[in-house]
């Protein structure tokens, strides 16, 4: 056929991809036979001259979505546009693929028409089917609409199930930090055999972290049939093997990716393979907002960490203190049965003779101290050298036990010492508070009569 002819009329980038078919319904070898002078130019700008009819990894990427798209174009007879995230390269791909006819048995031909930009374009973005559009629209206004956000995510993965027609559909978050990946959504099919992602997820981002390798730049993997899972086989054997035990048969996997970092994970196991192609356009957008509304609640989440967490010994801080108190005094939380508070003595001579760095020190080993014995308490900050302590049910004579066991753990330290004053059984808790600081303070003169060198604090 005459292709050079058909592509000098388009001044986009342009060129004929075939695509050989096999009798079993596979394809063999992808070829770009033919390409107009943008396409030229643009591969002779990478310093990759165009040569007709060479397999097309010598002119893109390889990568599997792209096989399919042409595959699916050719096969089905139907023209297809993608718009993809090339995150490998900080790039955004606008691609066309148009079926064309053929003259060989065993060979179709497609018209691949293309443009590259460095950042996303939202015309391109919502240029797709109304349907997929209308599910794309519900997953945005559930998870802006919601005050609920966790909520709205289970719902959406539910929403994503449906569309995908699959036993299971989860989102998993990863913390490159602490190694571990962790579940924020999971919608599992009533009925399936399949076991909910729980079963799996300790242990589970040794796995996780194989992905990147297999994905090598694509927008997602999609395992529709044993003869991808045979290439998965060779590709991630130790993912392949996971499958197997779980029962999977099938599976679409897509990055949560913003601002350029990896969040996590979507997937959908065991879903109707028919639909291959709208699962894909439509999880292709859907990620995109949902890996936004992930990145948000990360950020709230960090930000509330933040607000309520002292920075220096990471136990609650004044704020929240003064918040559970102001709720207590309205009745709206329960009178805790004991309050304590506690100085830590010395503090001010540490910090002028050693330096703040040595303070700060000091202050995080008293913090884990009265956290350790009361585990069971709230353990706030309530100034610089000052702790207070809530503890809801406790009898009596345990807290004397434990006091004496913070002095007996502070004792095995080189520098902590704490003044602890307690107040049990009051049922005002402003009053209780009164009681426990002044008792403190008491502690707190018989320390420093008998350590005088400690006075100044």
């Amino acid at each position: 056929m005459e292709f050079n002819q058909l592509l000098q009329h388009y001044k986009a980038k342009a060129c004929i991809v075939s695509v050989e078919f096999f009798p079993d319904g596979s394809y063999g070898n992808i070829r770009v036979v033919a390409g107009n002078k943008a396409h030229c130019d643009d591969m002779a700008a990478l310093n990759h001259p165009f040569v007709p009819n060479f397999p097309y990894e010598m002119c893109f990427p390889k990568n599997q979505n792209f096989e399919e798209h042409c595959f699916h174009c050719i096969r089905d007879g139907k023209p297809l546009h993608a718009y993809v995230d090339l995150y490998m390269m900080g790039l955004w791909l606008n691609m066309f693929l148009i079926p064309l006819d053929s003259d060989c048995e065993n060979v179709g031909y497609c018209l691949y028409c293309y443009d590259v930009t460095p950042k996303a374009d939202s015309s391109a973005m919502a240029d797709i089917s109304a349907e997929i559009a209308s599910d794309v629209l519900k997953a945005c206004i559930k998870l802006r609409g919601s005050s609920d956000i966790k909520q709205a995510f289970k719902e959406v993965v539910e929403d994503i199930r449906s569309i995908c027609d699959s036993d299971d559909c989860c989102i998993l978050l990863c913390d490159d930090e602490k190694c571990s990946c962790s579940i924020l959504a999971e919608s599992l099919r009533k009925g399936t055999s399949l076991y909910p992602m729980s079963r799996y997820i300790e242990g589970f981002y040794a796995i996780m972290k194989t992905w990147p390798d297999t994905l090598a730049g694509s927008t997602c993997i999609i395992l529709k049939d044993e003869r991808d899972m045979d290439k998965l086989r060779e590709q991630n054997p130790v993912w392949r093997a996971s499958l197997d035990y779980a029962g999977v048969k099938s599976v679409v996997l897509f990055p949560l990716r913003y601002g350029g970092k990896l969040l996590g994970y979507m997937w959908s196991l065991n879903f109707n393979i028919e639909n291959v192609l709208k699962i894909k356009e439509t999880l292709e957008l859907t990620t995109f907002f949902i890996a936004s509304e992930i990145a948000s609640y990360r950020l709230l989440n960090k930000l509330e960490v933040m607000s309520t967490i002292d920075s220096l010994t990471g136990i609650k801080n004044r704020n929240v203190m003064n918040n559970r108190v102001d709720q207590i005094v309205e009745g709206q939380d329960a009178m805790p049965q004991a309050v304590l508070f506690a100085d830590l003595n010395g503090l001010k001579r540490m910090n002028d003779e050693r330096g703040h760095v040595a303070g700060d020190k000091m202050l995080r080993k008293a913090a884990s101290i009265l956290e350790s014995v009361f585990h069971d308490g709230e353990v706030y900050r309530a100034g610089g050298d000052e702790f207070m302590v809530l503890v809801s049910e406790i009898a009596k004579d345990e807290v004397q036990r434990r006091v004496d066991k913070v002095d007996f753990l502070s004792k095995m330290t080189e520098d902590v010492r704490l003044s602890i004053g307690v107040c049990y059984g009051e049922s005002d808790i402003r009053t209780a508070m009164r009681l426990a600081d002044e008792q403190m303070y008491a502690q707190k003169n018989i320390y420093y009569k008998i350590h005088p060198e400690q006075k100044y604090r």
